[in-house]
C-alpha cells in the first residue's frame, strides 16, 4: 500500500515536472525589434539626420566575446563606430612668449610687450653667427673677446667689432587678424595675450562616434537608441516607448522561466524523495 501510494505521487510529480520543463524547452526568449526604425544600417552605409546636411557613415560593426570571469561563461558584445567629416573644423597653434618659432627657414624669438591688453607681438630673428662666419672665407670661424668686447678676425689680423660685422637682427610684427604661413599652413593670428600668440586655421577633420548596444547615442544633435540585432546591422530609433515595453516583456518572460525551473526542480526532487521513502522498511 505504501509503495502504491508513493508510485501514484511519483507519477503526479513527474507529470508536473515534465510539463514545466517542456514549457521551458519549447519557449523562445523574446528579442527586441522594431518594424519601422528610423535607420537600419549596415557597415559602409551613409545617412543624414533630419535638419542637418552632415553625412554620417557606419564605419565599423564589431562583435566580441567577453568573459564573465570566475567561470561565468562568455557573452557576445556588439558595438560600432560612426564617422563624419567636419569640413570647417577649427585648429589652433600657440606661440608662447619667449619661445622660438621657425618661419621661412629662419628662427625667431616671440616677444610680447608687457602691456595689459596687447594686440601685437614682435618676432626677433635669431641669427646664426657661426654660419655667417663659416660662409666668409676672409673671417675666422669664431669670434674673440678683447677687453670685454667681441671681435671678428678678418684676414688673420684685422679686428672688426662683432656689432659692426654682423647685420642687425631683423624683426617682424604680428598683430591680431594678420595672416601667417606656418608649417606650410596659412593661419590667422586670433589673439595676442601676455602669455603668447594664438593662431587659428580651419580644415577638414574626421570625427568618430562610438556606439554601444542598447545605448543612447547623439548624432547631429538628435538622441537615438542604438541596437545591434545581429553582427552586421545597426538600428537607430527614437521609439523609446516600444523599447521600454519590450524590455519589460523580456523581464517578465525570464521571471516566468525562473519560476518554471523552480517547479521542475522541486518536482523531480520530490520524485527522488518519494522513491527513497517508498523503500523504507515498514514498522507494521
Amino acid at each position: 500500500m505504501q509503495r502504491r501510494a508513493a508510485a501514484i505521487s511519483v507519477v503526479f510529480f513527474l507529470v508536473i515536472g515534465a510539463g514545466a520543463y517542456s514549457l521551458i524547452a519549447t519557449a523562445s526568449t523574446p528579442t527586441i525589434g522594431f518594424e519601422n526604425p528610423e535607420y537600419s544600417l549596415a557597415q559602409g552605409d551613409e545617412f543624414t539626420v533630419a535638419g542637418s546636411e552632415q553625412t554620417y557613415t557606419v564605419s565599423a560593426i564589431t562583435e566580441e566575446e567577453e568573459s564573465g570571469g570566475h567561470g561565468g561563461g562568455t557573452t557576445l558584445v556588439r558595438s560600432g563606430e560612426i564617422t563624419y567629416v567636419n569640413d570647417s573644423a577649427r585648429f589652433t597653434e600657440t606661440w608662447d612668449n619667449g619661445s622660438t618659432v621657425t618661419l621661412d627657414g629662419t628662427d625667431w624669438r616671440v616677444e610680447v610687450p608687457n602691456a595689459s591688453d596687447p594686440s601685437e607681438a614682435t618676432l626677433v630673428e635669431l641669427r646664426n653667427n657661426t654660419a655667417i662666419l663659416m660662409n666668409d672665407p676672409n673671417a675666422d670661424n669664431e669670434t674673440i673677446t678683447r677687453d670685454g668686447q667681441k671681435y671678428v678676425v678678418i684676414n688673420d689680423s684685422e679686428l672688426v667689432p662683432a656689432a659692426e660685422y654682423f647685420p642687425a637682427n631683423e624683426t617682424r610684427t604680428v598683430a591680431e587678424g594678420d595672416s601667417v604661413t606656418y608649417d606650410e599652413t596659412q593661419m590667422t593670428v586670433a589673439t595676442v595675450e601676455s602669455s603668447g600668440v594664438t593662431l587659428e586655421w580651419f580644415d577638414s577633420e574626421e570625427n568618430t562616434i562610438s556606439v554601444g548596444d542598447e545605448a543612447n547615442v547623439t548624432i547631429g544633435g538628435e538622441k537615438f537608441l542604438a541596437l545591434f540585432p545581429d553582427d552586421s546591422t545597426l538600428v537607430l530609433t527614437q521609439n523609446y516607448e516600444s523599447y521600454e515595453r519590450q524590455t519589460k516583456e523580456i523581464d517578465e518572460f525570464h521571471e516566468t522561466e525562473n519560476g518554471l525551473w523552480g517547479v521542475s526542480i522541486a518536482s523531480f526532487s520530490m520524485v527522488i524523495l518519494l522513491i527513497g521513502m517508498a523503500f523504507l522498511p515498514s514498522r507494521y
